[in-house]
């Protein structure tokens, strides 16, 4: 493993690389990263890298936002097969039929969406910025995809309608492996812990919480809210990090089995041979491209 942590290393400065680790990603990636962070930071960290060449190591759809803010650097994503499955259940069909139904609302899309969902969206949020954006729009109907959950919670918050599209899209693991079951288990098992849980959890899951963020949201908070210990009702690479944020606090996930196996597809010796061969490139069609890059930029001016 040392050797090819080393390797890694001396192709960055010879590919004059950047590496950028989603907080779900395995710990040996998170720590080979110049850059860790939720889907926010990675967003607008790749509006400011100085490299040559960009690695993504996470899911397509923050890959294809990375080359979409980047479009003459080379983007890589060392994994193609790391899909989300929450970003399939928006098509470009039924983005459609949604808008045809409400041709006056604007489409708020999630963005763990694909690029063909983003290109047909007026504006691109993230987990940490949906709350904050929404609240500034004028529009008290509002098409939001893919997530129905996160829907939930910033209609609960903002007191606006919300219409899910589709309204039955989730991510599997939060809302099946962050339901309330495996959260009263995990509070058994560690009595007296704070449970933090992330908005794409079911809206019985989030009552539960003591407070209900994003992941950069949860690592920010333990810092700010006090505790013996910690449960962080999300994908459980967020744990790992927040360990090495905060060592003297004992901090768990959900369950052992609370794993996004698409996160942990991106592999050490993945990079490694994506940063020798310059492959798999992130290729976009030039006008899915500008019109995603529009939706985005608009969602990072709203969410300063």
């Amino acid at each position: 493993m040392e050797e090819l942590v080393k390797k890694i290393e001396e192709l960055k400065r010879t590919r004059n690389a950047f590496i950028l680790a989603h907080n779900y990603q395995l710990p040996e990636v998170q720590d080979v990263a110049d850059f860790v962070g939720d889907s926010l930071e990675m967003a607008r960290v790749a509006t400011q890298v100085d490299a040559d060449v960009i690695v993504v190591a996470g899911v397509r759809f923050m890959a294809e936002v990375a080359k979409v803010l980047n479009p003459d650097r080379i983007v890589l994503h060392p994994e193609p097969a790391s899909g989300c499955p929450l970003a399939d259940h928006m098509t470009p069909e039924i983005i459609k039929r949604f808008r045809e139904m409400y041709p006056h609302a604007p489409l708020v899309t999630y963005v763990n969406s694909t690029i063909e969902a983003k290109a047909l969206s007026d504006i691109i949020v993230t987990s940490a910025s949906a709350l904050k954006v929404v609240s500034k729009l004028d529009d008290e109907i509002i098409l939001f995809g893919p997530d129905k959950n996160l829907a939930w919670y910033v209609a609960t918050r903002t007191g606006k309608t919300l219409l899910a599209v589709p309204p039955w899209g989730h991510c599997p693991i939060h809302e099946y492996l962050v339901s309330p079951y495996y959260l009263r288990k995990a509070k058994e098992k560690h009595p007296g812990c704070k449970l933090f849980v992330h908005p794409e959890s079911p809206p019985e899951s989030q009552m539960m919480a003591d407070f209900v963020g994003s992941t950069s949201q949860m690592l920010k908070a333990i810092g700010e809210i006090e505790a013996s210990c910690y449960i962080l009702g999300t994908e459980e690479g967020l744990a790992y990090r927040a360990k090495k944020m905060y060592p003297d606090k004992d901090i768990f996930p959900p369950d052992s089995r609370t794993v996004c196996i698409d996160m942990k597809k991106i592999t050490l010796d993945k990079i490694a041979r994506s940063l020798e061969t310059l492959k798999p490139q992130v290729k976009l069609r030039k006008e899915l491209m500008e019109a995603a890059r529009e939706a985005i930029e608009r969602g990072l001016e709203l969410a300063k």
